[in-house]
């Protein structure tokens, strides 16, 4: 009776083992960094980032200007003049705080070029790590680039390359 508990115990035991789950890791930033359209999206959105932040700083000047000028002119000026002034001069900063919210806000300009630029490199790259995934039976597949709790991993469960492979990018 002994014996059968035992080799019922391994049979279970075995079994569990058969079945044990497979993981893979990725790391995105090198995938990302060796793929040339992702070079060539940042490099667009830099420029047209630098090309609005010029705007904004135009905007923030403008308004330094009318200050200093308010300033120098404030000895010169009525009650009723300085008032309007001040006004231009307030209705000048929040213009360049507006366009600064409207083009680098949380749902700004940047963002939603950002979204329509680089989803479609997302979707691609998820789309074979899917594929990779299916074809050899992981479970979960982890990206050690945004995971911090990752302390160690083997290189031999890092599947980048294959994901690179799998885009039509050796390395």
């Amino acid at each position: 009776m002994k014996k059968v508990i035992i080799l019922g115990c391994l049979f279970v035991l075995c079994a569990f083992a058969g079945n044990a789950q497979k993981f893979a890791l990725i790391d995105m930033e090198y995938i990302l960094n060796n793929i040339p359209s992702y070079e060539m999206t940042n490099e667009q959105l830099s420029q047209v980032s630098k090309k609005w932040q010029n705007e904004v700083d135009a905007l923030q000047q403008e308004a330094q200007n009318m200050y200093k000028s308010y300033q120098s002119d404030l000895v010169f000026l009525s009650a009723e003049m300085k008032s309007k002034r001040e006004e231009e001069i307030i209705g000048k900063e929040q213009e360049a705080q507006d366009l600064k919210r409207k083009y680098f806000g949380p749902e700004g300009e940047l963002y939603k070029k950002r979204q329509s630029l680089m989803k479609p490199i997302q979707d691609e790259i998820y789309n074979a790590v899917k594929e990779i995934a299916e074809d050899k039976g992981y479970q979960m597949i982890m990206d050690r680039a945004t995971s911090m709790n990752i302390i160690f991993a083997s290189p031999k469960i890092d599947i980048s390359n294959e994901v690179l492979l799998k885009l039509g990018y050796s390395k």
